[in-house]
């Protein structure tokens, strides 16, 4: 339904009236009269009187053209615009809610802005200047999404760092944004800080903002400390640099893994977050506030952009409710934030998912005969219905009686009784995991997209989905693929107004990701199919290209693998250069709570494929360095399967060795969001690698 109506903001630093249509909770902004037109294009980067001369900058201070077209024409704002849009209509509402003694104190969007504003005028306080950057490193928290506001608010550019970031890793991001401000969680950040601070000529002083501070140091405050601050500074102060901003200018920097060299900071703009956050968000089918208030729980790191633009910038724009898992979520505390807070929506990366899985299954293993009777006959029903093309050809009765005799209690179990949406993003996810959570009724629905795209640009939801796809480019969005090859599959490539401004300072990785047409080349392979669904198979950099030319796209023969061999937890597939095909694996084990590392405990499921096969083994190391013939035997056979499954004799394993620990963000084998780190891989089991192709 198209309603009119009239409403207030801010272009320009000045309130105009401006006549908009509501579509389905999507704004599209009418100037009323030329000037305010001719505003808005200034602000995009749209005027024809001296626009901005490129679609990309290097440079922090740097402005760009915005990739305005018909299906992409909404009007630019600013992170503040669009905070105050949303305090229009939710600033009564519930925004952030954080665990205190065991209770979970919340604060208003009226609050929060406040406290936003209130940080902004004490960060002009410390010295902050215009494009430079101010640092956060700790768990996710209120102050941690009150500080990147209140950054953005005074002009600074706001940059996460990784908790687990070593202090060379933590030294090398705030010097390249050129951090004026560093806020640490707590005093193990702290000293990170502390041993770097020399080589820091731009750092003027470092906020603590959870714990209290043992000594005093100089320039090193706590947050109450902070947040007193900025009384002496003046609203005028604040609402001049709030004023000056526009959309086509940088606000944040997401840094790069450095897997394959040193990181790269990518600038996004205003308007690359607050058009995501907007249109992204409604593909995925999140709600506005005045339909129904989404609940999501905070917890995987926000220096990702995903879960930046998932938990902190589509949360302000669409007036939803936050809650903060504390900083054990992944070591297994997940669980009981999602039964406290109900979440509406949740996001996960394929390893969040798998070891939700993995619990499951491990859970089961040790119920009685009757209930585990009851699991897989309930998950098989739901399978078939999921699976199938036309829902209403099986007996609804059979799926009811399912669901509310056992499906239903494992998701009250897991926190996802009021889940509606339960999304996956930021890696591959592999078809048993899909088909084990159709199984439980939890359809998970896959984005794509990359820290250069803001995130998500192709989305899946539950009115856009297709199995094993990534679904499809965000309306206003496009994709496309270059260098097909002959079955179709060619590298993916963006447009949009969630593509980034540029990396800082490196204008060579720039021209490398941006070509002529101002297209972002993803450097990942895909398909898209007749309905334009998305399909990823792999990136170039990970294809493997075989001694005797064969081009080998390593994925879906490591899923097959894990598929054939239920006690495989990874399965990396070598080869390049090289005579023939080889594969690392490792062994389900058990993961200690404490500190997240794989123990020598095999799961459950490994133990029982281990009995099944004749093996006693209930530990990696019985079955490694024993060598056990029975296990090594069944592995052989299920590669053997595996191997019939390839396209071809050179897609085929040949050799293969099973590794004494399995991989971990410790061990260097996993970023911080679970994402495999394949050249780590090849370099750390060099030896091993080696010793395949001695002969």
């Amino acid at each position: 339904m198209f309603s009119l109506f009239l409403a207030r903001r801010v272009l320009s630093g000045r309130r105009v009236v401006a006549i908009g249509l509501d579509i389905a909770g999507l704004h599209c902004w009418i100037p009323r009269n030329v000037s305010e037109a001719q505003s808005i294009l200034k602000n995009s980067g749209t005027e024809q009187e001296d626009p901005p001369a490129s679609l990309w900058t290097t440079s922090a201070s740097g402005l760009v053209k915005l990739r305005m077209d018909p299906t992409c024409s909404q009007t630019p704002i600013t992170v503040h615009q669009m905070f105050q849009e949303s305090l229009e209509k939710y600033g009564a509402l519930n925004a952030l809610a954080s665990k205190k003694n065991g209770k979970w104190e919340k604060i208003t969007f009226l609050e929060y802005y406040r406290l936003s504003q209130k940080a902004a005028k004490s960060f002009l306080k410390l010295g902050l200047e215009r494009f430079h950057g101010v640092a956060i490193l700790g768990f996710n928290s209120a102050e941690w999404f009150i500080s990147a506001v209140g950054a953005i608010f005074a002009g600074g550019i706001m940059t996460g760092i990784y908790t687990t970031s070593s202090p060379e890793a933590c030294h090398y991001i705030a010097y390249d944004c050129r951090a004026n401000i560093i806020m640490v969680e707590n005093q193990k950040q702290l000293d990170k800080i502390m041993q770097i601070w020399n080589r820091l000529p731009d750092l003027k002083a470092v906020v603590m903002y959870k714990d209290s501070l043992p000594e005093k140091h100089p320039n090193v405050y706590t947050m109450d400390e902070f947040m007193e601050l900025g009384n002496e500074v003046k609203e005028e102060e604040l609402d001049a640099i709030i004023n000056s901003q526009v959309p086509n200018q940088c606000c944040i920097l997401i840094y790069t893994s450095g897997t394959t060299g040193k990181p790269k900071g990518a600038m996004l703009s205003h308007d690359n977050i607050t058009w995501t956050a907007a249109h992204c968000s409604r593909a995925g089918d999140m709600q506005p506030a005045e339909i129904q208030q989404e609940r999501i729980v905070s917890y995987l790191p926000l220096s990702h952009i995903a879960a930046q633009i998932y938990d902190l910038w589509t949360g302000i724009q669409w007036g939803e409710e936050v809650y903060f898992a504390e900083p054990d979520a992944l070591k297994g505390g997940l669980v009981e934030v999602l039964k406290e807070a109900l979440p509406t929506s949740h996001m996960g990366v394929p390893r969040v998912w798998e070891k939700i899985m993995e619990k499951i299954k491990e859970v089961s293993a040790q119920s009685g005969f009757v209930k585990k009777k009851m699991l897989s006959w309930a998950m098989a029903v739901s399978l078939e219905r999921n699976l199938s093309s036309s829902n209403s050809d099986l007996k609804p009765f059979r799926m009811k009686l399912a669901d509310s005799l056992v499906l239903a209690k494992i998701r009250h179990a897991l926190g996802f009784s009021q889940c509606q949406k339960h999304f996956c993003g930021a890696a591959p996810l592999s078809a048993e995991t899909l088909q084990f959570f159709l199984g439980l009724n939890i359809p998970l629905y896959e984005a794509y997209g990359m820290s250069e795209t803001t995130g998500p640009h192709c989305m899946s939801g539950p009115y856009v989905h297709r199995r094993h796809s990534c679904g499809k480019a965000v309306p206003g969005c496009k994709v496309k693929l270059v260098n097909e090859d002959a079955d179709g599959s060619g590298e993916i490539c963006f447009w949009g107004r969630t593509v980034f401004m540029g990396y800082l300072n490196m204008e060579d990785k720039t021209r490398e990701a941006i070509d002529e047409d101002g297209w972002l080349h993803s450097g990942d392979l895909g398909k898209l199919d007749k309905d334009g669904f998305l399909y990823v198979t792999g990136r170039i950099k990970e294809l493997i290209i075989t001694a005797g030319g064969e081009n080998v796209p390593p994925i879906p023969i490591e899923d097959v693998v894990k598929k054939e061999l239920p006690l495989v937890s990874n399965a990396i597939l070598i080869g390049d250069q090289k005579k023939f095909l080889s594969m690392l694996l490792t062994l389900k084990c058990l993961v200690d709570p404490e500190t997240s590392e794989p123990t020598d405990s095999l799961t459950q499921e490994a133990r029982e494929f281990c009995q099944k096969v004749g093996s006693r083994a209930t530990k990696v190391s019985e079955v490694v360095r024993t060598r056990d013939p029975v296990v090594y035997q069944a592995i052989q056979e299920g590669i053997d399967r595996a191997n019939i499954h390839t396209a071809a004799n050179a897609h085929h394993v040949q050799k293969w060795a099973l590794l004494e620990k399995d991989f971990s963000i410790a061990g260097g084998e996993f970023g911080p969001t679970m994402k495999l780190k394949r050249h780590t891989v090849v370099e750390k089991y060099k030896a091993e690698i080696d010793s395949f192709y001695k002969d």
